[in-house]
């Protein structure tokens, strides 16, 4: 995924940021399933379990938009990629909403996630101004 990064890309505080909330996405996602995974006692498994993977589908993309923005010379298409970035956010922020009223013990660290995406956004704006 990153053997085409320009060296000073990877020096980026936004860029950092994505690759710190995909970690931590990664590592609250594997809590949680351990939690969500098991059956209910009528059979049927736990809606809560496709949020913990969405988190990390969702996570997993930021860094790929921001290399595309970043590269991208026309303006309307960089546009578009700052526009799927802010939209990945969003649904993250959302997602571990949704998550947090799951019947885990990993939901505590939602709110570690919301904490850095909200540093993220900020980045992002500001980073946003510099392109």
């Amino acid at each position: 995924m990153l053997h085409n990064t320009p060296s000073n890309l990877s020096d980026l505080p936004v860029y950092q940021k994505a690759l710190e909330i995909f970690a931590l996405s990664q590592n609250i996602s594997t809590y949680l399933n351990n939690d969500l995974s098991n059956l209910k006692s009528d059979g049927s498994e736990d809606n809560d379990i496709y949020f913990s993977g969405d988190i990390v589908q969702q996570s997993v993309s930021l860094v790929p938009e921001i290399l595309n923005a970043e590269r991208e010379r026309y303006s309307h298409r960089k546009h578009r990629h700052l526009a799927a970035l802010k939209r990945l956010t969003n649904k993250l922020y959302k997602n571990s909403y949704r998550l947090e009223r799951s019947n885990s013990n990993g939901k505590d660290f939602l709110p570690i996630l919301r904490s850095e995406l909200k540093k993220f956004k900020k980045l992002q704006s500001n980073w946003i101004l510099t392109l």
